[in-house]
C-alpha cells in the first residue's frame, strides 16, 4: 500500500536539529516508508502517537490517518522518545 508522509512542524524542527548524516538516514527511512510499513515499525501500546519507526539511535513517532497518510509527530533520540 502506498502512503504519503507528512511532517508536523515539530517533526520538521527535530529533523533540522539532527546531524547531517543522521538526518539523511531518517529521510531515507521516511522515503522507504511510503512504499509500506517495514519491519522496523512497531505499534505502541498505551502511547500516543500509535507507531514508531526505528532508525539507528532515533525514533520516528507517527500515526496513520485515513489509511493512506502517515503523519510524523516527532523525531527524537531513543532515550527521549517515550517520556
Amino acid at each position: 500500500m502506498k502512503y504519503t508522509v507528512g511532517l508536523k512542524p515539530r517533526a520538521t524542527k527535530d529533523l533540522r536539529r539532527l546531524q547531517k548524516q543522521d538526518a539523511t538516514r531518517v529521510a531515507d527511512a521516511l522515503e522507504r516508508l511510503t512504499d509500506g510499513l517495514s519491519e522496523d515499525v512497531k505499534r505502541l501500546t498505551n502511547f500516543n502517537p500509535e507507531y514508531r519507526l526505528r532508525v539507528g539511535q532515533y525514533r520516528v513517532l507517527f500515526e496513520i490517518e485515513n489509511d493512506r497518510e502517515i503523519v510524523v509527530y516527532r523525531i527524537v533520540h531513543r532515550r527521549e522518545a517515550y517520556r
